[in-house]
């Protein structure tokens, strides 16, 4: 099986905050767990870097387009590696490759009786690099988004026939109503389409900052178009020398935020029809991380820096904080104060401590070797289906249920450590093979969370399987029960509390 995911391609013209690591983190999530399936993965991210934003920034910071995408790109590139994000590729929308399928792509679509020329007016937004219609128009004629007044705007471009799609994307979504979750997104999009679609500008002529048009290079293209096509053109080029698009496309799953939902939900799928190719199976939107009240941008000036949260408290506790705190698909306030509650209680105490409890226990009374007993079958039922719940659930992007899930087993592992105290156990005569069968099931439910939890934190749970003994990351060995340690090693403790206390 092959399994595509993407996140939306951010924007240069600022420096990466904690919403840019949200989106990738979670299709991280999606992809290791993937690989642990089994399956042929292919994940990309990267930087959306034409436009009339990048242009605007460029010329407030007294530099050129170019040389700011390139210094941002290389901050959104470094911020992969500190998540641990095991993307296969980071495209650039200034990479020659992409700007050449691009060509190819929206010159099939001019072919195909998608593109005029016209004249389009209206209020348009340069930081969305978008028109906004009378219904997305805040009062004082301001962006919905970015709170800025809008311009009039009136120019000749060449349009992209979105209206003439409108009837085959109504049947798209009634044959696949499971084409973009959650549900309320669904209709969301549903209802803009069925709310009439109007044709939208597919080139700019006033800007020079974008993928030239080959039939008019007075124009370039819009930006959306450009940025829309990475996705397809990713796999054209990411391999030297191979073509995997047949391989991986369509997109298994691709990951927005719910501010992108009409380019992504409705340009984006029109657009591929016009150019006959295949849609994306899934798109899963999920919503805000608020801060006082807000989303997270750069424009509003209140983000909260991932490099810095990283530097305090590792990659782990990031990645487990923003998939657990906030459910993945809704808006949800994020703090500092949260962030070392969350980390303290559940990272510290639920699973740190059960680590290092079963490990210390091991060594204290049977020297580091796991009884080879059978696990106790009081426990077994309570991680009955746990593999194959958790993987359903990832599988539709519903991260934080399936997080849930795991950590339904951590707390009831601890909740069996002090229902058996070994300790009391090992005093008593006669009581070795109880303490023998404890052991055992601890170490194997260990095992069995750790290797789940492997996609979320993955760096820790690495250091745990290691103690364990059992590097087998695999789904199918994950059941409780299927591969029993057999000698464990001393270990650290995997999230310290002083940690959290001095980074307050």
């Amino acid at each position: 099986m092959s399994f595509y995911v993407t996140t939306p391609i951010y924007y240069v013209n600022a420096a990466p905050h904690l919403g840019h690591a949200y989106t990738t983190i979670a299709a991280d999530v999606m992809a290791r767990h993937h690989r642990q399936l089994g399956d042929d993965v292919f994940f990309l991210t990267g930087t959306d870097e034409h436009g009339e934003p990048v242009a605007l920034a460029a010329e407030a910071a007294g530099v050129t387009p170019r040389a700011l995408a390139d210094k941002n790109a290389e901050r959104f590139k470094a911020l992969a590696p500190l998540l641990n994000v095991t993307n296969d590729f980071f495209i650039r929308t200034s990479d020659p490759e992409h700007v050449k399928a691009v060509q190819e792509v929206l010159t099939r679509v001019k072919d195909n009786g998608y593109v005029e020329l016209g004249v389009y007016e209206g209020w348009y937004c340069p930081r969305c690099a978008d028109f906004k219609s009378e219904s997305e128009i805040e009062d004082g004629n301001r962006c919905p988004i970015h709170k800025i007044e809008l311009t009039w705007e009136q120019e000749e471009n060449y349009f992209f026939r979105l209206s003439a799609l409108q009837e085959r994307l109504e049947q798209h979504y009634a044959d696949h109503p499971d084409f973009v979750a959650p549900g309320s997104r669904y209709n969301e999009a549903l209802s803009f389409i069925r709310g009439g679609l109007q044709d939208v500008s597919l080139t700019r002529g006033k800007l020079t900052w974008g993928v030239p048009v080959p039939w008019d290079e007075s124009h370039v293209f819009y930006v959306w178009f450009d940025a829309l096509l990475n996705y397809y053109t990713a796999l054209t080029y990411a391999r030297p020398g191979e073509d995997l698009t047949e391989e991986f496309w369509p997109p298994s799953y691709h990951l927005i935020g719910k501010d992108i939902l009409k380019f992504h939900a409705v340009f984006w799928p029109a657009l591929l029809m016009a150019a006959d190719l295949p849609l994306p199976e899934h798109l899963y939107v999920h919503g805000y991380l608020l801060l006082d009240g807000h989303k997270m941008s750069k424009s509003l000036g209140n983000v909260l820096d991932p490099f810095e949260i990283i530097d305090k408290y590792g990659s782990d506790a990031l990645r487990f904080y923003l998939l657990r705190d906030v459910s993945f698909g809704q808006d949800g306030s994020v703090s500092a104060a949260d962030f070392e509650k969350r980390y303290e209680a559940e990272l510290a105490n639920d699973f740190g401590n059960l680590a290092s409890r079963t490990i210390k226990m091991l060594l204290r009374y049977r020297d580091g070797a796991v009884p080879q007993v059978a696990v106790d079958p009081g426990l077994a039922p309570d991680f009955d289906g746990l593999c194959e719940r958790v993987s359903a659930l990832v599988g539709r992007a519903e991260l934080t249920p399936a997080l849930e899930e795991i950590w339904q087993r951590v707390r009831r592992l601890n909740r069996y450590v002090e229902e058996n105290a070994p300790w009391k156990l090992a005093k008593e005569e006669g009581r070795e093979a109880d303490l023998d069968r404890v052991l055992a099931t601890l170490a194997e439910g260990l095992r069995t969370v750790t290797v789940l939890l492997h996609a979320y934190i993955p760096q820790r749970a690495e250091v745990l399987l290691d103690a364990l003994g059992t590097p087998d990351r695999s789904i199918a060995n994950a059941h409780f029960g299927a591969a029993l340690p057999t000698q464990v090693k001393d270990l650290d403790p995997l999230f310290p509390k002083q940690q959290a206390s001095e980074a307050a």
